[in-house]
């Protein structure tokens, strides 16, 4: 694969011919590009491979506490819902439109990708392969990351197979040098109340003056298995729970009839945070497969990211509302 670094005008150039290729994206492109090409190209009209632009623009907004999900670089609903995020935090017309008003307000001059040494601690905890049925993911002690680049792309927002997109020569060893995104801090505050949005499929946070505080992409149930309706509490949340899975309440997961105890981990079927609801059985909580956000249902409960579950968490207490809308 040919990686070639791109100036910010040909790039901006290129992305508004619709041809700015995965196999063209280095991380100094997406550093320099422009996201002001991206509204000059309908989002249906996008090229089928990530665009350093795009790239860009979601590490803004999530920077900005509007979570477009994992970083992509695809102009997807998660892009078009984190602008409306943005627009909401900034007192804008929520419309999603990356218009003018919402580049302006979103313009940066911090880098956004930099490079970063793999240490001997990020080989930690590696547990290789995964099992999909229960019964065997049962008998692991832990469901660790599958390896290295797993945890970076985790840590720093991505798509995996973006940031081994940039880093094509990388074996992702202990003394390896890679490019990774610079998403944002954490998000810090004390949650009074959240609103789950089925008809955005968004997660909101508002703080005690009903201030928005932050925006998240959420996968909200399925038709088989809806969320909740009405208003409930958060009972407790829980770090790297050990997830119970028990086919009489929940759901039918292969062959698997019986009880069973499945370990804590980034890789677990709730992710790496459970934020317990007073409505039995539904939480709030994080995923394996990040991607798969706002794609993929849900088993009745409320799927985000690891990292947007790990944030939301460490912000609410027990006794925060929450209400299911639309």
């Amino acid at each position: 694969m040919r990686y070639t670094t791109l100036t910010a005008a040909s790039l901006a150039a290129a992305f508004i011919a619709g041809s700015v290729h995965a196999s063209e994206i280095k991380s100094e492109a997406i550093t320099n590009a422009s996201i002001e090409a991206v509204p000059q190209t309908r989002p249906d009209e996008m090229a089928a491979d990530p665009v350093a632009a795009i790239v860009r623009l979601q590490i803004l907004l999530d920077r900005a506490g509007a979570s477009p999900g994992v970083i992509d670089g695809f102009y997807g609903e998660n892009v078009s819902k984190a602008i409306a995020g943005f627009e909401a935090l900034q007192g804008l017309e929520t419309d999603g439109e990356l218009d003018a008003e919402v580049l302006d307000r979103l313009k940066s001059d911090a880098a956004v990708v930099r490079d970063y040494k793999i240490t001997p601690e990020d080989a930690e905890d590696i547990v290789g392969a995964i099992p999909e049925d229960y019964s065997e993911m049962a008998k692991m002690e832990k469901l660790g990351y599958t390896d290295i680049a797993e945890r970076l792309a985790e840590r720093f927002h991505m798509d995996i197979e973006l940031l081994k997109g940039l880093n094509p020569d990388a074996g992702f060893a202990v003394g390896d040098t890679v490019s990774v995104a610079v998403p944002g801090d954490p998000i810090e505050g004390t949650v009074a109340r959240i609103e789950v949005d089925r008809e955005t499929d968004q997660v909101r946070a508002f703080a005690e003056d009903d201030k928005l505080l932050a925006v998240y992409p959420a996968t909200i149930g399925s038709e088989d298995n809806p969320a909740p309706s009405g208003t409930h509490e958060v009972k407790g949340v829980a770090p790297m729970p050990v997830y119970t899975y028990n086919p009489d309440i929940n759901f039918q997961q292969g062959d698997n009839t019986k009880v069973l105890e499945i370990a804590g981990g980034p890789n677990n079927p709730v992710g790496s945070v459970w934020i317990d609801l007073s409505e039995p059985t539904y939480g709030i909580h994080g995923t394996p497969e990040p991607a798969l956000i706002d794609k993929v249902g849900s088993h009745g409960c409320v799927r985000l990211t690891n990292w947007d579950a790990e944030e939301l968490g460490a912000m609410v207490d027990p006794g925060v509302t929450v209400e299911f809308i639309n």
